[in-house]
């Protein structure tokens, strides 16, 4: 099957190479859109072999938008696309396990999970742990979903993808994703997957504005699908 990953980045001039340099070559390619970088992270990133775009509006959704309207453009479409963080704190050789449910059990959505086990001490903020709580036990409740997750480090068919029909350009990206599944019943799973301290500051958790956005965000998502 044909992989390609697209890795939303802004300002990750310090780890975009060290990403890129681990995800397997099971991959076609890697897109990195940068959204409105203002270091280097596009150059590390070109030179470490990926495909550079550019987003200039903020938002990590306008990112994902970005790279899946120049897939859309290619003469040859990929089967599978997976979604990655451009800090660090993915092990992106973790990726075939990622895709394994689509290939072998021909899953349409797979999250990967960041188990409390596997993840390293302090890579998880209070917040990003509560939130993720109360995501995913809202989406039990309202869906009897069995998400315990909205990790970014995740794999889709890319025709599926498209049926999605994506919207949000900000926070909700990831929430977004999984409740659009759920009320088109695709099949999914979760694979457990190690997580570490990203290199750098959290454009969201790292900020007291950005984790009150998102949760506001997610949340948002959620209740407009329940009493759709």
């Amino acid at each position: 099957m044909k992989v390609k990953v697209i890795i939303p980045a802004y300002n990750e001039e310090e780890s975009i190479a060290k990403v890129i340099a681990e995800i397997p070559k099971v991959v076609q390619e890697i897109i990195v859109v940068s959204n409105n970088s203002t270091d280097d992270t596009e150059e590390n990133a070109l030179n470490a072999g990926a495909t550079v775009l550019q987003e200039n509006q903020k938002g990590y959704g306008y990112a994902c938008l970005k790279g899946i309207d120049y897939i859309s453009k290619q003469s040859t479409t990929p089967d599978i696309i997976v979604f990655l963080d451009g800090d660090y704190s993915d092990f992106p050789s973790e990726l075939p396990k990622i895709i394994a449910p689509i290939i072998e059990e021909n899953k349409d959505l797979v999250i990967g999970t960041r188990v409390k086990k596997w993840r390293k001490k302090g890579s998880m903020t209070f917040p990003q742990i509560f939130g993720n709580w109360l995501a995913t036990s809202l989406m039990k409740l309202f869906f009897n979903a069995r998400f315990t997750d909205l990790g970014p480090f995740r794999a889709i068919k890319y025709n599926k993808l498209l049926e999605l029909e994506m919207q949000d350009k900000t926070y909700g990206w990831t929430v977004e994703m999984q409740l659009k599944a759920l009320k088109k019943d695709f099949s999914y799973t979760e694979v457990p997957v190690h997580y570490k301290n990203r290199i750098g500051t959290s454009k969201v958790s790292g900020t007291v504005k950005g984790a009150i956005f998102a949760g506001v965000k997610i949340l948002g998502w959620i209740f407009k699908y329940s009493f759709k």
